[in-house]
This record gives C-alpha cells, structure tokens and sequence, in this order.
C-alpha cells in the first residue's frame, strides 16, 4: 500500500517537484530535509544535528532562530506586514534608514530597498549607469574584477566572472572588462592598464567584493592596492560599487570591509546578514551625490525599479533587530572569539603537508588542499559527504574548504568544524 504523505521522507516527496538551485539533479538526486533549526545548529528530519559552519550561505550570523529577532518581527507581525512602498513609507523602513546611517561609511546617504543580494547589485549597476545617462555622458561599459561573482540577475551576470555560473548567458551581456585582483607585485600593471583604458572615457562604474571574494573561494586581496585603484577611478569620475552582501555586517572583523580602505564607495549593495538570514531583504545605498543625478523635474530621470516587496515591514524590523545585535558585547565578544579560534588553528594546520595556503580575514577563514579537483564534482561531493557525516555543515569549493560560521558559535561547536576538516585530510 502506498504510503501516505505524512509517513514519507522529505527527501522522497521533495523529487516530486522541487528544482533546487546549482543543483544538476539527475547526478544529486537527494535533499537533506531539515526539520529545525536553534542558533548554529540544524537537525534534520531524523533529529541529527550539524553545526552550521557557512551561517546558510553567511545570513544567519546570530543563529537561528534568534529570540531576540523573533520577537521583534512577531510583534510587528500584528501592526503591519506589508504594503506598498511606492507613495507609502513606514516606521520599521524609516528606522532603518536612521540606524543603519550611523555604521555605514560616512558617505552614504540614501537607501534603495529590494529583495536580495543579486537585485541589490542590480539596482546599484543600473544607478551608476543612468547616474551618467543623466548628466549627458555616454558611459555604457563597467568595470569589474576577474573572477568576481555579484548575483544571477542579467546585470548581476553580467559583472560575475565566473562561467560556471553564467557560461550560457554570457552573449547576452552588458559591456564589462575585467581586471585582477590587486597583489603587491601587479599593482602598476593594473594602474598602467586603467590609464590606457579610461581614454576611452565609456567606464561608468566599477563593480568589486571588498577585499574577499566569496564565490572565487574566499580569495583575499591587498587592501592598499584596492585602495589604489580605488582613488584612480574616482579622479576619472568612475562610479565604484561596493558589493558587502557577503561581506557586510562584522564578518571582516569590521562592520564593513569598505572600512579597510580609505576610498570609500559611492554605492554600496547589502543583503544576507542585513536581515540576520530570516526574511530575504536587499539594500542599495549611496551618495547624495548620485541621489541628485536623479533628483529633477524631469520625471524621466527617477530610478524607475522596483519590487512587491521593497521595504517589507517585517524584514525591516528583523534587520533592526540584527543591527542592535550587532553592536552588542555579546555578538562583538563572539566576533573575536572566532578570530582567535581561527588563528589558532591556522597555526596547527596550515604546514600540513596536504594544505597548498591558507588565508582569514575577521571570521572568514579559508584553506586550499593540495590537489586539482572540480568545483562540483566527485572528490569535492566526497569531502561534502565526510564532513555531514561528521555532523558538519561546510560546503568546499573546488579544493578550498572555507568556515564563515554564526557569531554565536560555541567553541565546542567550532572545535568540530576543526575536528571534521583535520579528518577530511585523509580522504585526499
């Protein structure tokens, strides 16, 4: 007889219908069914539990299912859930824009809602691009660096540097030219490569991850060289678009990575921790200067994007709740807690002989293995496999294991995201 819904597996009614995403699913049939959740830890269906070593793709950074974030949304839930953001505006959007003001980079001033990382990008690529459409420049190409990931939105795509992602789209693209990341040792090169390049004077914005670059496998590059290129492209007017949807909200060990450099951004693209992983929320913010580029009689030249859901009521107060959590004692003592763990087992780890380099930055830690494997395929699902086994959640791209796990992580619970990497050693 068969059986009823409620006696089958989640992973067994999930084949039925579900598509999930950077999934090829005739090769990973199978989805995990999570049946709960509570601060860095999931448990599925079978009541194992995992220690949540990437935060959900770096949004829950004050775990799951906060109380404090909870209680702030549910008692929003009973004044006001949704409404339309065009001609209307609220208390939870208008608070946010007061707050979040204060630890932005002294230069913002404006804030464009939407609902998630890649439209976030999107909204600030179309803002640099109409910001010179205009003032009557013909500027119509973008800047971005090479293996660079931004969203999968056409803009987003169209500065991601990543065909892995993007390959069957890619005639389809927006004009972008490339450049590396900044090391000690290419910074005149890329400098001399600019000057050339600005002659021709079509560059509207550079679009670039602050100092990591997560979908590239958490590669670090050179503060000073950033901010190098940086400071050349404002003087030849080039709009520069920092993406912190990953790296935003303290996980740098700063609140934002831009605050490693003195250049600071004219627009800045928040999601992910924005509303600590609980609602999907986006945010575009910018100067007052490229407000103004919009700001006329002229009806034409407003910004005219927008989504259902600009401004949810609910992800704003979840993202003011995250931000009060954010400047506690306890989140910022949980924030070097994870550094020093990190150092300290970057100390035992990285001269083992099977650990090609490894690298951190705030929470962010990453190591590259010592051998050539798929971004996707058998050896890195092998390694994907050990570390579940090990009740680990951690999800390697290509040979480098990375760890971007919640602020309140325990140290036990950090202990066993070291104790099942050490362990996977020996699987390569």
């Amino acid at each position: 007889m068969r059986k009823t819904v409620a006696l089958e597996k989640l992973s067994d009614r999930d084949k039925k219908h579900l598509w999930h995403p950077l999934t090829q699913h005739k090769v990973s049939p199978d989805m995990l069914g999570i049946a709960k959740a509570k601060g860095a830890l999931l448990f599925d269906e079978d009541g194992k539990e995992y220690v949540d070593g990437i935060s959900s793709w770096y949004t829950c950074m004050y775990g799951h299912c906060n109380p404090y974030i909870l209680k702030k949304v549910s008692d929003q839930m009973q004044h006001l859930d949704q409404v339309v953001f065009s001609g209307f505006t609220h208390e939870p959007a208008v608070r946010l824009s007061e707050e979040l003001i204060k630890i932005l980079p002294k230069n913002q001033e404006k804030l464009f809602f939407s609902d998630n990382g890649s439209t976030a990008t999107e909204v600030g690529i179309k803002m640099a691009l109409q910001y010179h459409h205009n003032k009557g420049e013909k500027r119509n190409a973008l800047l971005a660096f090479e293996e660079g990931f931004h969203g999968d939105t056409f803009g987003a795509m169209s500065v991601s540097g990543l065909s892995v992602y993007n390959g069957p789209f890619a005639d389809f693209f927006i004009e972008v030219e490339r450049i590396p990341v900044p090391t000690e040792t290419n910074i005149n090169q890329i400098l001399m490569f600019l000057e050339r390049r600005l002659e021709k004077n079509n560059i509207a914005g550079f679009i670039y991850e602050p100092l990591v670059q997560g979908a590239a496998a958490m590669k670090i590059h050179d503060s000073d060289g950033l901010d190098k290129i940086l400071a050349f492209l404002k003087e030849h007017g080039v709009l520069l678009i920092a993406d912190e949807v990953m790296t935003g909200f303290g996980k740098t060990g700063k609140n934002f990575a831009s605050d490693y450099v003195q250049t600071k951004p004219d627009i800045m693209c928040l999601s992910k921790a924005l509303t600590a992983g609980l609602i999907p929320m986006g945010l575009t913010t910018c100067t007052e200067e490229v407000y103004m580029a919009f700001y006329s009689d002229d009806i034409a030249k407003g910004l005219f994007h927008g989504h259902t859901y600009t401004a949810n009521p609910l992800a704003c107060t979840a993202a003011l709740a995250a931000l009060e959590l954010l400047q506690t004692d306890e989140i910022q003592t949980g924030i070097q807690n994870s550094i020093k763990w990190h150092q300290k087992f970057d100390a035992e780890i990285k001269n083992h002989p099977k650990v090609a380099n490894t690298r951190q930055l705030g929470v962010i830690y990453a190591l590259d293995l010592k051998v050539q494997m798929e971004r996707y395929g058998n050896l890195r699902n092998k390694l994907f496999n050990h570390f579940m086994e090990q009740g680990v959640f951690l999800r390697p791209l290509g040979h480098t294991i990375y760890i971007l796990a919640p602020f309140v992580t325990t140290k036990e619970q950090m202990q066993r995201i070291y104790g099942a990497i050490k362990s996977a050693l020996d699987l390569v």
